[in-house]
């Protein structure tokens, strides 16, 4: 248990990671330009991915900045092309006409006119993540609360919606851009408890966002504790990426034990507390600090569960996911996910087509030991559900992608296999076409066409009239 003097013990400044706490500061698109040119960066460049920071949004801080770039590698190094924009995200004409209202000094009004025409066509909701999934309740829908699958209900605290440091490839960037109607966020417990309440097939509810572990343990609390006393729930689920991008969340902040004793709550009312931690490249796990925050976490009886997108020029190699994979393994945590890059965004510049990501899950999965072999992968989260690539096939003399809904918006879905003939350019499911069938299994069926009536019966219905 962790007592509440602990906060004050003289180990706890460094938590044997042999430094003391660092002093969270947010960067944002204010700072680009300083931390471009530390890249090396020429003054072309660097207004090129202020470009392109107008469009998508730019956050990091001190940790992401001092202990995971390596700045004599940028701008190739993976961790930096994770956290900062690259000049060629965006169309290169959208690139240079926001660079030359940037030079020339344009108004605010006419700059932020411009990007949100860029936004526009990137499909800022991908899989219809803002109006498909929000459930009808009482008098009305539920802000902040998606419930796509019978099971699990997703919510998003209104405080969560930010992060330590935005991921360039993130699917939920629209979140992070200032406008309204692209928010998804709740802040009502009491709503999201009866609703449960009233859904007793729902087992789990996962708290994403943004990043829940951005709000204080206090406000945390407030979400999370009301939930304990709801019977049926066998879950509760934390999405984040603080372990990677800051793990003093659980070790040096001021309300870090608060933190662990509100998850020890959660195990103790038994519950299962389901820690879903975002690593995107072996780098993120090789800070002491990662360590000391791993282990503190387990303490509290919670299971960290690992996952991450396949991202090109990030960790688009088979030795990059093998090393990840044995680490979580050797540090207790459970390998879960290996994801393709949603379409939303610079998909584009990130995305892996299908059969190259089948090929580097498979390399990294047959090197590592059954105990790593929970992942599961490549896997697209797309409209009908999760949508996992289990091989390429020849089968009746056609190459084809073999598929299977690991979730479904149709429950009877779930473990379906189906096939897709084989596109070496396919990087969705919207780029595949069926195999063997005129349509995939959660596509809608095709309307019978029109029978008409036979001369006879022509001839007796034209008698009636």
């Amino acid at each position: 248990m962790f007592s509440p003097n602990e906060a004050e013990s003289a180990q706890r400044p460094d938590s044997g990671a042999g430094r003391a706490p660092h002093k969270f500061r947010a960067y944002t698109a204010a700072h680009l330009d300083g931390l471009l040119q530390r890249a090396g960066l020429g003054p072309d460049e660097r207004l090129a991915a202020r470009a392109v920071a107008t469009v998508l949004p730019f956050r990091t801080n001190p940790y992401v900045l001092e202990e995971l770039i390596d700045w004599d590698a940028a701008p190739d190094d993976p961790i930096y092309r994770l956290v900062f924009p690259q000049p060629d995200m965006l169309p290169a004409k959208d690139v240079a006409h926001l660079a030359g209202l940037l030079r020339s000094g344009a108004p605010k009004r006419e700059l932020n006119a411009a990007a949100n025409r860029v936004r526009a066509g990137l499909n800022p909701h991908p899989a219809g993540q803002m109006e498909l999934n929000m459930p009808s309740f009482g008098d009305g829908t539920l802000p902040g609360v998606q419930h796509k699958y019978d099971e699990t209900v997703l919510f998003f605290p209104k405080q969560g919606q930010t992060c330590h440091a935005y991921c360039t490839y993130c699917f939920r960037w629209a979140q992070f851009v200032g406008d309204p109607d692209l928010k998804m966020a709740g802040q009502e417990v009491d709503g999201l408890k009866a609703y449960l309440q009233s859904h007793p097939q729902v087992t789990s509810v996962l708290f994403t966002g943004g990043d829940p572990m951005i709000m204080s343990a206090a406000v945390l609390s407030r979400y999370v504790e009301p939930l304990l006393e709801v019977e049926q729930l066998e879950s509760i689920r934390i999405g984040t990426k603080s372990l990677a991008y800051w793990p003093d969340t659980f070790v040096g902040d001021n309300d870090a034990d608060e933190v662990l004793r509100l998850f020890e709550k959660v195990t103790a009312a038994g519950k299962s507390l389901a820690f879903m931690a975002h690593f995107t490249h072996p780098r993120e796990l090789e800070p002491a600090l990662v360590s000391t925050a791993v282990r503190r976490i387990q303490d509290t009886g919670a299971v960290i569960r690992t996952q991450a997108p396949l991202i090109r020029t990030i960790n688009d190699e088979a030795d990059v996911w093998q090393a990840m994979w044995r680490t979580q393994t050797r540090m207790g945590m459970v390998p879960y996910y290996m994801f393709v890059e949603r379409d939303t965004g610079p998909q584009d510049y990130f995305a892996v087509p299908l059969a190259r990501a089948y090929e580097i899950y498979q390399a990294a999965y047959r090197n590592v030991s059954g105990l790593a072999r929970t992942v599961r992968g490549p896997s697209m989260s797309a409209t009908p559900g999760k949508v996992c690539v289990d091989g390429v096939l020849e089968l009746a003399g056609e190459k084809v992608f073999a598929l299977r809904m690991l979730q479904a918006r149709n429950s009877s879905l779930v473990g379906k296999p189906f096939f897709a003939r084989y596109d070496p350019n396919a990087v969705w499911l919207d780029d595949l076409k069926p195999a063997f069938a005129d349509r995939f299994p959660f596509d809608p069926p095709m309307e019978q066409p029109l029978e008409l009536p036979n001369a006879a019966e022509e001839l007796k219905l034209l008698e009636t009239v």
